[in-house]
C-alpha cells in the first residue's frame, strides 16, 4: 500500500493529496502520515510545489472531518455502532473516544489528528454529539492545518530517512497525542468543577 500511495503521490502530485488524505480521514486504510511525510520529501526535491502541496493536503484533510461530522450527525452513533464494521469502527473505540470527547470536548478536535485511527472517530462523534458547526470547523480545521503542517515539515526536514521515520511515527505521535490529550482533559475538568464551585454570578 505505501508503494503504491508514493507512486500516486509522485504521479499525480495535487490531486492525488488532496484525495488521499481525504479519504484517510474518513477511515479508509490508507498510510496517511507517511503520505504526508512523503509530500515533504517531495517538496524538499523540487518535485511538488511547497504551496500547492500544502493547501490541497491540508484542504483534503479538512474535506476528509467535514464529512465523517456530517456522517455522524445525520446518522446518529447508534447507526454508526450498527453499520460500523463497514466504517472500521468498533464499539470499544467509539466508547473509549466519546469519553475522551465528554472530557476534552473540542480540544480533542485538535488534538485527534494525532492520534492514529482516532481522527474520523473524533469527527463523528463531535457530529452525533450535535456539536455547531462554526465550533467544530474552528477546531477541526486548526487540528487539519496542524497536523499537515508538522508532517510535511517533518518529511522536508528528514529527506531520505522518511521510510525509516514512517515506521515509528504512529507510536511517537500517539505517545505525544497521549500527553496533549490528558493536558486538554484536565484542563477542561478544571474548568467545569471551578465553574460547577462558583456556581451563576
Amino acid at each position: 500500500m505505501e508503494h503504491a500511495v508514493a507512486s500516486w503521490v509522485s504521479e499525480f502530485s495535487a490531486p492525488a493529496l488532496f484525495v488521499l488524505p481525504a479519504l484517510g480521514v474518513v477511515g479508509l486504510p490508507l498510510p496517511d502520515e507517511a503520505l504526508l511525510a512523503l509530500a515533504g520529501v517531495l517538496i524538499g526535491r523540487g518535485r511538488l510545489h511547497p504551496v500547492a502541496a500544502a493547501v490541497a493536503a491540508i484542504g483534503g484533510s479538512m474535506a476528509g472531518i467535514t464529512a465523517s461530522y456530517g456522517l455522524g450527525r445525520f446518522a446518529g452513533l447508534p447507526l454508526l455502532l450498527r453499520f460500523g464494521r463497514r466504517l472500521h469502527l468498533s464499539t470499544a473505540g467509539v466508547t473509549r473516544v466519546k469519553a475522551w470527547f465528554e472530557r476534552a470536548g473540542k480540544w480533542l478536535l485538535v488534538g485527534g489528528y494525532f492520534i492514529p485511527g482516532v481522527r474520523h472517530v473524533t469527527a463523528l462523534v463531535a457530529g452525533a454529539s450535535k456539536l455547531s458547526v462554526g465550533t467544530f470547523m474552528v477546531y477541526a480545521y486548526a487540528g487539519a492545518a496542524l497536523w499537515g503542517s508538522c508532517l510535511l515539515t517533518l518529511g522536508y526536514v528528514v529527506g531520505d530517512r522518511w521510510r525509516e521515520l514512517a515506521a515509528d511515527l504512529h507510536r511517537h505521535l500517539f505517545i505525544a497525542s497521549l500527553v496533549v490529550t490528558v493536558v486538554a482533559g484536565g484542563y477542561g475538568y478544571l474548568k467545569t468543577r471551578r465553574s460547577l464551585r462558583d456556581g451563576p454570578s
